[in-house]
């Protein structure tokens, strides 16, 4: 029987790279505050901290205890030219003001945290754990005429720092340094590198 990976993530982006790769997951939900987390922290602690605060906080109630399973989260933020840390937008005001922030580049790190997890002593323990934080850059240029359309026909507004480089975003990449599924929402050649370490492609 294949094995499951439970993502603790709402993203669309990461749940369709999954899809992309064929790895099996199911969704579960998380109820991790980010706001909880300490934002003077420098990109790469920031992203690291608030995957774990996720793992933390990730609703296994409904899984078989039988079995061990395999729990992962994740979060992406950008750091703009001036040095900002950038999550989601506020509003399509904000997002609008993001994207053209981005026009000078962006730094970007996906942090996330994969579970080995087995039912002991009445809830779920950590039998193994892998945390890595992956950085990318890139240019991403949308003249000020295209950009409600992007807003209308990419997932912008849900993305951090308003930007999706993925489907109608594509045209709009004019340059990567770095992990491209990183940028995306979930950096895949680490995660299956966490995976194969800690067990779930073997029988």
């Amino acid at each position: 029987m294949k094995k499951i990976l439970y993502l603790a993530s709402q993203s669309p982006s990461r749940q369709q790279l999954l899809r992309e790769v064929q790895i099996p997951f199911e969704l579960v939900s998380q109820t991790a505050d980010e706001a909880a987390c300490d934002w003077g922290l420098p990109l790469h602690k920031l992203v690291a901290s608030i995957a774990l605060y996720k793992m933390e906080h990730a609703d296994l109630s409904g899984i078989d205890r039988e079995k061990e399973i395999f729990v992962l989260t994740a979060d992406t933020l950008s750091q703009d030219a001036n040095g900002a840390i950038q999550g989601k937008p506020k509003d399509r005001a904000d997002a609008i003001e993001k994207i053209k922030e981005a026009r000078g580049g962006t730094r970007l790190c996906t942090g996330f945290c994969l579970d080995k997890k087995a039912w002991k002593n009445g809830g779920w323990q950590t039998v193994d754990r892998i945390e890595q934080v992956v950085h990318a850059s890139y240019k991403f240029i949308i003249p000020d005429e295209w950009i409600e359309t992007y807003l209308e026909k990419s997932p912008g507004l849900n993305c951090s720092n308003a930007i999706a480089v993925e489907q109608y975003g594509g045209q709009f990449l004019k340059e990567v340094q770095g992990s491209y599924t990183a940028i995306v929402g979930l950096p895949l050649y680490e995660v299956r590198e966490a995976l194969e370490k800690l067990g779930f492609f073997s029988l």
